[in-house]
């Protein structure tokens, strides 16, 4: 070989590498990937042979209809009903801001489209993986995030002013209960411990100090009553996302507890909650809930259905970590106890992390499933994105049947936007996780 030396030994010293040769064509590339996933077996092939017969007869005159047809721009209906017209692009234009905010006034939705972004700025950040300063976010979000956003949407102030006090010895003591909360949180959010505590406490101070100044903004009052569109759909689901997760930990771990009155309380609501379809609970939220309160503190007709949808998902997240909780193999706990930790402490630092991590799936999927059930909200009066949609297609201007479908088509497609980015989301976080259990 010529680039080898040859001793007085049958031994040869290779002076330099050769250049890898590359894989064979048949066990790479877009041939073998066709090869082995479509048409690995007998069955496979002819179950791929009729899907992609299936899509040469569905895909050309949908594709059609919805691109090739399809009116983009007119002033009314009437070319979107002309023969052969297809999908009412037009028409979802024109209405597009009734879609987005329902009746909320139009010189105002300013503040819908400020609370949209910062709440989406916000999340990104916090759900980030490689992002600094999530817990920052995480804090704002579920602390200061929603105050504000109370008080830009409605133009009232957070907080009651007639509460807060105007004597100079109130005011210092205020100021005093003021400082004692922050240094508290800050104290718990520090160390790690009880942290929805300390972002409760930081809540209240950041509601009461908002409260305080909000009237010299003067923004107008807009009622919920107007409120609508993909603006309450979001609303919704994210109140629901929100605080489903938490109280599904509570009420798994009180399933799971030791204490015979604790467990059976959650097991009756549970099983409670769980025995009835989520109109039934939408309903009895909706008319149940002003009376077990004083009529001044009736909740409002948003706040409502936002708890019923909060508690029948929790319902459900609950079991989905209970599950997670029951795979969590025993010798974590008795190693967790041998070191001397408490039961909170095991929980926060050892059996919650691994348990969330495995019900990733389970989890995601309550999530997806809790944001297309809020197109239920509409049953107790709540003006939500497909209720936006059925009232847009009754204005005689746009009346026509593929005018209403296009609406639908629209709403499809934002449900499948959100659904398929959750879901993809997911995929990535466990990937992330298995990472690191690979062996």
């Amino acid at each position: 070989m010529s680039d080898a030396i040859r001793t007085s030994t049958p031994i040869f010293v290779r002076e330099s590498m050769t250049a890898d040769r590359a894989p064979p064509v048949s066990n790479a590339g877009p041939a073998a990937w066709i090869r082995d996933n479509l048409f690995p077996t007998p069955l496979s092939s002819v179950i791929t042979l009729l899907a992609l017969l299936f899509l040469a007869w569905a895909l050309p005159p949908l594709v059609r209809w919805l691109f090739i047809d399809a009116i983009w721009s007119a002033p009314n209906g009437d070319l979107c009903r002309a023969p052969g017209a297809g999908a009412c692009w037009a028409y979802v234009w024109q209405k597009l801001g009734f879609f987005m905010y329902g009746s909320y006034p139009r010189e105002e939705v300013w503040r819908v489209n400020l609370v949209l972004l910062s709440g989406a700025a916000l999340v990104v950040w916090m759900l980030w993986p490689d992002a600094r300063g999530r817990g920052g976010a995480a804090l704002a979000f579920f602390t200061v995030y929603p105050v504000l956003a109370f008080g830009i949407l409605t133009g009232s102030a957070p907080f009651p002013t007639r509460w807060l006090p105007t004597s100079g010895t109130g005011q210092l003591l205020w100021a005093f209960l003021y400082v004692v909360l922050i240094a508290g949180a800050g104290t718990l959010f520090y160390t790690g411990r009880l942290t929805a505590l300390a972002m409760a406490m930081i809540g209240f101070v950041a509601w009461a100090e908002i409260g305080a100044w909000w009237p010299t903004l003067g923004l107008s009052h807009v009622g919920t009553n107007l409120w609508g569109g993909i603006f309450v759909s979001l609303l919704v689901a994210t109140v629901g996302i929100v605080f489903s997760l938490p109280i599904g930990i509570v009420l798994a771990l009180g399933r799971r507890s030791q204490m015979p009155i604790v467990r059976f309380l959650s097991v009756l609501l549970i099983e409670f909650v769980r025995g009835v379809p989520l109109i039934t609970v939408l309903v009895m939220a909706n008319t149940m809930l002003p009376l077990f309160v004083p009529q001044d503190w009736s909740p409002d007709r948003l706040l409502r259905p936002l708890i019923g949808v909060a508690l029948f998902s929790a319902v459900y997240m609950a079991e989905v970590v209970r599950g997670g909780l029951q795979a969590i193999p025993k010798g974590q706990y008795e190693g967790a106890m041998a070191v001397g930790l408490s039961w909170w402490q095991m929980m926060q630092l050892i059996v919650l992390p691994q348990a969330l991590v495995t019900v990733i799936p389970g989890i995601v999927n309550s999530f997806i499933a809790l944001f297309k059930d809020t197109t239920l909200v509409a049953i107790v009066g709540i003006f939500d994105f497909l209720k936006a949609v059925e009232t847009a297609r009754l204005d005689p201007v746009w009346a026509g049947p593929s005018i209403s479908t296009s609406g639908y088509v629209f709403a499809a497609f934002f449900y499948f936007v959100f659904c398929f980015g959750m879901s993809r989301y997911s995929l990535m976080m466990e990937r992330r996780h298995a990472a690191g259990r690979k062996r």
